[in-house]
């Protein structure tokens, strides 16, 4: 049973850092680079879609690394587990704090009612969230070393 829960957590730990590179390094250069008002509306219409999802994948995986850090606290690899919970705690802390707030506002965005500086909030969020990804993946990476 405590292998199938380290499976299923590190692939949705890895999915999830997965979806949050390719924003970082995909789809939000792709949205810069549209002409016109395009890529602030692509971005509105992210933050509105991702801004429901992703706390839930964030928090299931938090929950699924503390289960496995619990029923595994016997086992090689505990520390690495804990240590990864301790980093998913830290980017939710880090998304609270940084990210969600820029992201409550430009999920409202148009471009009749977005403020001047709404390139440079984006470019805000965008280094946080370069900075999240790193957690996340080193999150990721303690896992699958857990796993050997």
């Amino acid at each position: 049973m405590l292998n199938a829960l380290e499976v299923v957590t590190t692939v949705v730990v890895g999915v999830m850092v997965g979806v949050e590179f390719s924003v970082a390094f995909v789809l939000n250069p792709i949205l810069n680079a549209l002409p016109g008002d395009s890529g602030q509306l692509g971005r509105a219409h992210g933050g509105r879609m991702l801004g429901v999802v992703m706390p839930v994948w964030y928090i299931t995986s938090l929950i699924l690394v503390a289960v496995w850090a619990v029923a595994g606290r016997h086992h090689d690899g505990t520390g690495l587990v804990v240590t990864s919970g301790a980093l998913l705690i830290l980017s939710v802390v880090m998304s609270l704090l940084l990210l969600v707030p820029i992201n409550n506002q430009g999920k409202t965005w148009t471009p009749d009612n977005r403020p001047a500086d709404w390139k440079e909030q984006m470019n805000r969020w965008d280094r946080f969230h370069y900075v999240r990804v790193a957690v996340i993946i080193a999150a990721f990476a303690l896992l699958v070393a857990a796993l050997a």
